[in-house]
């Protein structure tokens, strides 16, 4: 995660941006994870793909049998959010719970929870390094795909990435395939040829990776984790950070950082971005 400018974050809650924001402690959400999200990046207080996201938040309730608020109310609540930044560069966030319900894992007849935060945030550093974690994702999950609140193996995941000394974990699916990061996408290069794992590995449908495989020319392909030792180059995506090179793989430095195609990818989502800020 990007670091936090200051604590200067807006909660909108329950109809309206407070000063003293709180949730249920019978909030499923909080209980039991039972909730789903989507981050994005903001620029002077205009939210990058809104649309996009919004799209796969629908998705993600979809798939764990949450009904959201209307469009119409969420765009609402991010603007009303969003009003008052001045921030040249925030992190937006809109969780949707299942609201407040029992202690155990049934959910309760209370109404959804709709909380949007923002606060800015610093640009991320120019490359990253991967480091490879042992816990893997399960593509076969009722969550497999779905962006839930449910964050925990990520954080351990993470974790263990930074004590190893990297920036992001790698993942594997249970069969050994290359899957996602904790919070990306991964992009690499092997023979001159751009993949990407494809959504059957479990990996999250990232909004850049998609505008990234929209605008370059790169093949979903499920591969072991071993092909990343012959990778000539490699990126992670992700809503905040856009396309970060990747300098070192599990320790061992890949030959360009940023490469050709690396360099070319950025400079196609640079277009797309100056051309609509909700492409």
């Amino acid at each position: 995660m990007s670091p936090i400018v200051n604590s200067a974050v807006t909660v909108w809650i329950d109809g309206a941006v407070r000063q003293s924001p709180s949730v249920s402690p019978l909030d499923h959400g909080f209980l039991v994870g039972d909730g789903v999200f989507e981050t994005l990046k903001t620029v002077h207080g205009a939210p990058f793909a809104l649309s996009r996201h919004l799209r796969r938040l629908a998705c993600s309730a979809a798939g764990m049998g949450l009904s959201l608020p209307s469009e119409a109310a969420l765009r609402s609540a991010v603007a009303e959010t969003l009003a008052s930044s001045t921030a040249p560069l925030g992190r937006l966030r809109i969780t949707v719970t299942s609201g407040a319900g029992p202690l155990g894992s049934g959910r309760g007849d209370e109404p959804a929870t709709l909380v949007v935060t923002h606060a800015p945030t610093a640009p991320w550093p120019p490359s990253a390094r991967l480091a490879i974690v042992p816990w893997r994702r399960n593509e076969r999950a009722p969550t497999a795909g779905l962006k839930t609140t449910s964050y925990a193996d990520n954080v351990v995941a993470l974790r263990s990435a930074k004590e190893a000394g990297a920036d992001e974990a790698l993942l594997t699916d249970t069969r050994g395939r290359l899957c996602e990061g904790t919070g990306s996408n991964l992009f690499y290069v092997l023979n001159s040829h751009l993949v990407t794992p494809s959504l059957a590995t479990g990996c999250l449908a990232g909004i850049t990776r998609e505008l990234v495989l929209e605008v370059v020319e790169a093949m979903q392909a499920d591969a072991p984790i071993e092909v990343l030792a012959l990778a000539e180059e490699a990126f992670i995506t992700s809503s905040t950070r856009d396309i970060q090179p990747v300098s070192h793989i599990d320790g061992r430095p890949l030959p360009a950082c940023p490469g050709p195609q690396t360099a070319s990818a950025i400079a196609a989502f640079k277009a797309v971005a100056g051309t609509s800020f909700d492409p």
